[in-house]
């Protein structure tokens, strides 16, 4: 995440950044601008994820900074000493307001909001990219060779219910109940069959999100698909998952 911090107060500012730097996580470049002039500088030049405006600069406000713009793409958080300020910022609609001196617990509160905002954007991202992906295939009968020991398989892509990781083989489930096992590992059919709904839940398996019958909450949460198999879902994949079934 780029930030970029707009004080006119040296001291300040660079108090606020050695914060920023020792106490929040996830910062991969920390910018400084010290009023309107050079903080619509250097916006234009690194694209700032998050800015943490002050509110009185030396060459205007922050609000006529705000006005200057076309857009504003960026989470912003304001910070004052005047508590009078906060119903501007809102009109800006600011992630957070934060009244100087800035506490720690307060700035990680404000800017882990901000990095929660991030992540569902991204997660929203993903799901509008795979429904896109589902739209385009609705229409098509889609299917994958796959080659075992003996034979060669010509299989639709949604007669698949799941795929199992198995060291460096990948078994593949299908709707009658066969069970295919290729010498091909599971991130190589991820990237094959994502476009076409299908999921990975746990690092172990991939499923097909149109085979799904529910979801279980109980022990952590698992799916259980059409063939009344359980899939486990990992603590890390959860809310993407739920994001997922949510918007099918």
């Amino acid at each position: 995440m780029r930030v970029l911090v707009i004080d006119n107060e040296a001291n300040i500012r660079a108090s606020l950044v050695q914060m920023i730097a020792n106490f929040c996580d996830g910062i991969s470049e920390l910018y400084e601008a010290d009023g309107v002039a050079t903080g619509l500088i250097k916006m234009a030049e690194i694209n700032p994820d998050l800015v943490f405006l002050d509110v009185e600069l030396d060459d205007g406000t922050g609000m006529d900074l705000l006005l200057k713009l076309k857009q504003i793409n960026f989470h912003l958080i304001f910070i004052t000493a005047h508590n009078k300020y906060a119903i501007d910022a809102f009109k800006f609609s600011a992630t957070d307001f934060l009244l100087k001196p800035i506490e720690p617990d307060e700035l990680i509160e404000a800017v882990n909001k901000v990095k929660q905002q991030l992540k569902n954007k991204y997660l929203s991202e993903q799901l509008q990219v795979m429904q896109q992906s589902l739209n385009r295939m609705a229409n098509k009968e889609k299917k994958i060779v796959l080659k075992d020991s003996s034979s060669i398989y010509f299989v639709n892509v949604n007669d698949i219910v799941r795929c199992e990781s198995a060291g460096q083989y990948t078994e593949f489930y299908l709707a009658d109940t066969k069970r295919i096992v290729i010498s091909k590992s599971l991130k190589e059919y991820e990237e094959l069959l994502t476009p076409y709904g299908f999921i990975r839940p746990h690092h172990s398996h991939l499923i097909n999100v149109n085979r799904i019958l529910r979801f279980d909450k109980i022990n952590g949460g698992s799916l259980v698909m059409e063939t009344l198999e359980e899939i486990p879902v990992s603590h890390r994949k959860k809310a993407e998952i739920l994001q997922i079934l949510d918007n099918l």
